[in-house]
């Protein structure tokens, strides 16, 4: 459009490409500004050609203008989008727009987004945002669901196409993966049950004429449920927890490898966190005396000893927050009737509310692994515990005190059980 304006001449407005989304203004067939918004971050190229010799060439690199003066022989034949507006008789704007700003890891990602989004058109699988204080969340609302498979109909029944078409849209590359529930896979098209993500990606291609791309990595973590614990589908490990299988799946989907463990990653994100398990140097904890040679463990020791009312486990139907998971699970079970998650010994009928109950049930009852030995006799131990425990039989030292009787003994459980028996 063409005004008037308040110094004097003519002004002329145009809008660029539609896609850019961009006003430049020219006043008496001169550039004066040029407004890019700040989500544009394609190299812009302006050249005004006059008749003369020597042309001027501005040039805005991210927002930032800035001018040269240059020779200009012969104008090369722009690889990207173009547009040339005819500002007088004399001149001419040409506007080059470089989209090699739209980087190969961009473009990835809507390939990525591309197949997902076939997916869950086509297929009974169903995203899985994470494990919350209730249960499984889903990916479009807010609604937990402790059974997985009710979180499966919901999305299914509730949630439309439109919004499946739009899941992960606009994702980097960086952070990018899916965690997709496959529990009797099958295909919506045709009814065939298919068993893996790549499985489904060559059916849809090749039986129904779909559009996935087949040379990606995956980014996709699928899981499958049961009535059993829960239990990767892959090598058949069993978890009690969604975040520690989630954590495992890594090992079977090695997109980015560490150059000092070879530990694998689903994206350069985990890969990233996981580096710094590797910084190693002296980090001295702010609250006590402690120093860590690693940034983990002293995150670790900061969590465990330090956290304060930074209580990292929540519930989810009430406000209280805890500091080990296992306070949570029994705040759950007493205060709300929840049943905590258990994991079931392979070798024998137990469960245990915990793995790492379970991993101390496994390595004492049936791997036998007692590696403190008395010097005494030939017994032999599981923790350090015991084995000060059994030594006072040797030694004879009793420096547990009845406060009641003032009568010692060489054992804590000693005491506690003349204290009920005899005082209480």
């Amino acid at each position: 459009m063409r005004s008037k304006c308040g110094a004097g001449g003519e002004c002329y407005a145009y809008r660029g490409l539609p896609s850019v989304q961009m006003y430049q203004f020219f006043h008496n067939s001169k550039l004066k500004h040029v407004f890019l918004p700040s989500a544009f971050r394609a190299s812009l190229v302006i050249l005004d050609i006059s008749h003369d010799a020597e042309t001027r060439a501005l040039k805005v690199d991210s927002g930032k203008l800035r001018e040269s003066r240059r020779p200009i022989s012969k104008l090369e034949e722009p690889s990207r989008a173009k547009e040339e507006i005819n500002v007088s008789k004399s001149k001419t704007i040409q506007i080059v727009i470089n989209k090699d700003g739209l980087s190969d890891k961009r473009k990835e990602a809507e390939k990525h987004q591309n197949n997902i989004k076939e997916i869950l058109l086509h297929t009974n699988a169903t995203p899985i945002r994470c494990r919350g204080g209730i249960g499984y969340a889903c990916c479009f609302c807010k609604e937990q669901f402790p059974d997985p498979a009710d979180l499966k109909r919901h999305t299914i029944q509730l949630h439309t196409d439109e919004e499946k078409s739009k899941f992960m849209k606009g994702k980097d590359m960086h952070g990018y993966f899916v965690k997709l529930d496959i529990t009797n896979f099958k295909c919506n098209l045709c009814g065939q049950n298919i068993d893996t993500i790549e499985s489904i990606t060559d059916h849809l291609n090749s039986v129904h004429k779909k559009n996935l791309f087949t040379e990606l990595s995956n980014h996709i973590l699928p899981f499958k449920f049961g009535k059993d614990p829960l239990s990767c589908f892959m090598c058949w490990n069993i978890f009690n927890s969604f975040k520690a299988l989630q954590e495992h799946m890594n090992v079977h989907y090695r997109n980015y490898v560490c150059t000092v463990c070879d530990a694998g990653f689903v994206n350069k994100n985990i890969l990233l966190r996981h580096g710094d398990a590797h910084k190693t140097g002296n980090f001295n904890c702010s609250e006590c005396t402690r120093t860590f040679d690693t940034a983990r463990k002293k995150r670790l020791h900061d969590r465990s000893k330090h956290s304060g009312q930074k209580l990292p486990h929540k519930c989810g139907y009430c406000t209280e927050r805890f500091k080990e998971v296992w306070k949570k699970y029994e705040h759950l079970s007493k205060v709300h009737g929840i049943k905590g998650p258990s994991i079931k010994c392979q070798a024998c009928d137990k469960s245990f509310e915990t793995k790492h109950a379970w991993r101390l049930h496994t390595t004492r009852v049936h791997l036998m692994q007692r590696y403190h030995k008395c010097s005494h006799c030939e017994m032999e131990f599981y923790t350090k515990k015991e084995l000060e425990s059994h030594m006072v039989r040797h030694t004879g030292t009793r420096d547990f005190r009845c406060e009641t009787c003032f009568k010692s003994y060489g054992r804590q459980k000693t005491l506690r059980e003349h204290v009920r028996r005899v005082h209480s």
